[in-house]
C-alpha cells in the first residue's frame, strides 16, 4: 500500500528489477484490479521493471466518496510514480485506464513518457458526444440504473462480455469479487466522469512521445480510436482480431508481441528506473 493523497493509499504491484529498459505501468479499466494484467506482469517482468495497482475506489485501494475522476487519478498515478522514483515510464492504460491516461498528459505533457499504450477504449468526448450518439448514451444511462440495483448480477454478466476466453469460472468469480469492493454509487459516479465528465480528446494532440493503440477488431469505438490515432503524431494503431474489449485476457500472446515490439522501437536515450 503507497500513500498517493491525504487519506488516501493505492495497492501497488511491483515486480522485476531496474535497469535501462522503461518501467511498465499497467493501468486497469473501470471495477477491475491490478491482477487483471497478471499475464502481462508475469512475461515482462523478466526484462523490465513493472508496476498495476488498484486505482482508488477500487479493489484493495482506499474507497473515497469524491475525487473519483481520471483528472484525480491522474494526480494519484503521478504521485505513485514520485514515490517509487520511476522516470519515463511507458504507461498503459485500458479502457478506464485510457481516459485516466488523457487525463495525465492534459496535466503533466509526456515530456516525462518513454511512451504510451491505449487499450482498447476512445478517448471520451464528455457530453459533446451525447448528442452525437443519443442512442447510445440512453442505453449507458439505463446499465447504470441495472448496475445500482443488481451489482453484483452486473458484474458478472459484465465480466463474461469483455472477456470471451475466461480461463476459469473462478477467474471470472474472482473479477466479480474485485468489483464488488467498490461501492455501487461510487462506481456510477466514476462511469458518468469517465464518460461524460470532460472533454479529454484535445490531449492527443498534447501526446509527444511514441504511442500504441491497441483495440479489439470487434470494437463498437473502433472507428474513434483510429480517429485519435490519425491525431496523434507518432501513433499506429494495431487490431486484435478473436478477442472482446479485454483484448490482454482473450489474446495474451498477441497482445504481448505487440507491445514487446513497440517497447523494443523505443528511443533508447532516455534514463530509466
Amino acid at each position: 500500500m503507497l500513500e498517493v493523497a491525504d487519506g488516501v493509499s493505492l495497492r501497488v504491484i511491483e515486480a522485476g528489477k531496474p535497469g535501462d529498459r522503461p518501467v511498465l505501468v499497467f493501468i486497469p479499466g473501470w471495477s477491475t484490479g491490478g491482477d487483471i494484467w497478471h499475464h502481462q506482469i508475469d512475461t515482462f517482468a523478466k526484462n523490465h521493471r513493472v508496476i498495476a495497482f488498484d486505482p482508488r475506489s477500487q479493489g484493495e485501494s482506499t474507497k473515497t466518496t469524491s475525487g473519483n475522476t481520471p483528472e484525480i487519478r491522474a494526480q494519484d498515478l503521478h504521485a505513485l510514480l514520485e514515490r517509487l522514483g520511476v522516470r519515463h515510464p511507458l504507461l498503459i492504460g485500458w479502457s478506464q485506464g485510457v481516459q485516466d491516461i488523457a487525463a495525465y498528459v492534459e496535466r503533466y505533457g509526456t515530456k516525462e513518457l518513454a511512451g504510451i499504450v491505449l487499450v482498447d477504449a476512445a478517448v471520451s468526448d464528455g457530453t459533446d458526444g451525447m448528442a452525437t450518439r443519443a442512442q447510445e448514451t440512453a442505453a449507458q444511462f439505463k446499465m447504470f440504473a441495472v448496475y445500482q440495483a443488481h451489482q453484483k448480477e452486473y458484474l458478472g454478466g459484465m465480466m463474461r462480455a469483455i472477456i470471451s476466453k475466461p480461463p476459469s469460472d473462478d477467474a471470472i468469480e474472482g473479477l466479480v469479487s474485485t468489483g464488488m469492493r467498490t461501492p455501487p454509487d461510487v462506481g456510477v459516479a466514476m462511469l458518468i466522469a469517465d464518460m461524460f465528465g470532460v472533454n479529454r480528446t484535445p490531449a492527443l494532440k498534447k501526446i509527444d512521445c511514441p504511442t500504441l493503440i491497441i483495440a479489439s477488431a470487434k470494437s463498437g469505438e473502433l472507428a474513434r480510436q483510429q480517429a485519435a490515432a490519425n491525431q496523434i503524431p507518432r501513433a499506429r494503431l494495431e487490431k486484435v482480431e478473436d478477442a472482446a474489449h479485454a483484448v490482454f485476457v482473450d489474446q495474451p500472446d498477441r497482445f504481448d508481441e505487440l507491445l514487446k515490439n513497440f517497447v523494443a522501437g523505443l528511443p533508447a536515450n532516455a534514463a530509466h528506473n
